[in-house]
């Protein structure tokens, strides 16, 4: 190899590193922009014109260290023919918990016709909780659920069609065929889904969570929101949808507001795709719903709160106790082998 050949290899692998750098740098420099905008401020808010009870008592969020478990509230609603600045009954409450040591994540649906405490609201739906602001929905969801939850994500109809969109799209076995049409809202979200395995896009992925017209109405319902969220959380793991990070991002920070600082999104990310999902339950289970009427209202009333909490604990704690086991396996091959010896 000739010295000028030498030199035109040298300058060509530099400029291809320098490439590199630029756009490795450029990669996270658009993702940091763009989570650091999720945390909506002021104006931006969506519960800006809320009024709080004490400006002074609103909730903090604590600093997560990144090793302890944490416990987010996830709420997406309706809000179609809502004016800007008025917020919509929840359509959907799920509660996401993820344990940083087993590295396991627990999500819970919370059916949106439980009638429960609303702190400094009295009794109602616990739907109407996030009509008061984030912090108010967080602390009764914290209260039925009997854990301490620290974050919550909100966003609408539009941003989960743009989040199911960016990532490609998710692949669903769809269980039975799905129809309904609604003159109401023009047609704009009526449900024509087929049974069978399918790829839905946003549209048609947003029809599957929002069924609800059969015999088992909300139940079945919130089964479908935890097998849809557990989908997109397993595309949004893989190389493909990483690659493309700032550009999803881009395309569902409009409709998102959260109160997850750049730091903790950035550690959950990190955690989430270490950690696999072990349970999707719905809250309260069958077996402690009593459904009844209240103000000539149906609701579904908790037959028992504290084994409501001591269910979820059950749940939680299933992980740990699948990890201490794994352990004691461990320690007991370590101990036969060694014996052998």
């Amino acid at each position: 190899m000739t010295k000028k050949t030498k030199r035109t290899l040298i300058s060509v692998i530099t400029l291809i590193a320098l490439a590199a750098l630029l756009a490795g740098g450029y990669y996270f420099i658009s993702i940091a922009n763009e989570l650091g905008d999720l945390q909506k401020t002021g104006e931006d808010s969506p519960f800006y014109n809320i009024e709080k009870v004490d400006q002074d008592s609103a909730m903090e969020p604590p600093v997560w260290e990144g090793d302890e478990s944490v416990n987010v509230l996830l709420m997406g609603v309706d809000a179609r023919g809502f004016s800007e600045g008025e917020i919509p009954r929840s359509d959907t409450m799920l509660v996401a918990s993820i344990d940083p040591v087993t590295k396991k994540i627990s999500l819970f649906s919370l059916l949106r016709d439980t009638y429960t405490t609303i702190p400094n609201h009295g009794n109602n739906r616990i739907n109407t909780a996030i009509t008061h602001g984030p912090d108010i929905a967080m602390q009764a969801a914290s209260d039925l659920l009997g854990i301490s939850i620290q974050y919550y994500v909100y966003t609408d109809f539009q941003g989960f069609i743009k989040l199911v969109d960016a990532v490609g799209g998710v692949d669903i076995d769809v269980e039975k065929d799905l129809y309904y049409v609604s003159k109401a809202d023009n047609h704009e979200y009526d449900i024509d889904l087929k049974q069978g395995y399918q790829h839905l896009d946003g549209e048609k992925a947003l029809m599957y969570v929002r069924f609800r017209h059969d015999a088992m109405s909300d139940f079945s319902r919130t089964e479908r929101q935890r097998k849809l969220l557990g989908a997109i959380a397993e595309k949004l793991k893989t190389t493909s949808s990483i690659a493309r990070l700032p550009s999803i991002l881009k395309e569902v920070n409009p409709y998102i507001d959260t109160n997850l600082t750049f730091n903790d999104i950035w550690k959950l990310a990190a955690l989430g795709v270490q950690s696999n999902l072990q349970a999707t339950e719905q809250i309260p289970p069958m077996n402690l719903i009593k459904e009844t009427k209240i103000g000539g209202a149906a609701v579904l009333t908790v037959k028992d709160p504290d084994e409501l909490k001591a269910y979820v604990q059950e749940v939680l704690g299933s992980g740990q106790d699948s990890a201490d086991h794994e352990e004691d396996v461990a320690n007991k091959e370590d101990t036969e082998v060694i014996s052998t010896y």
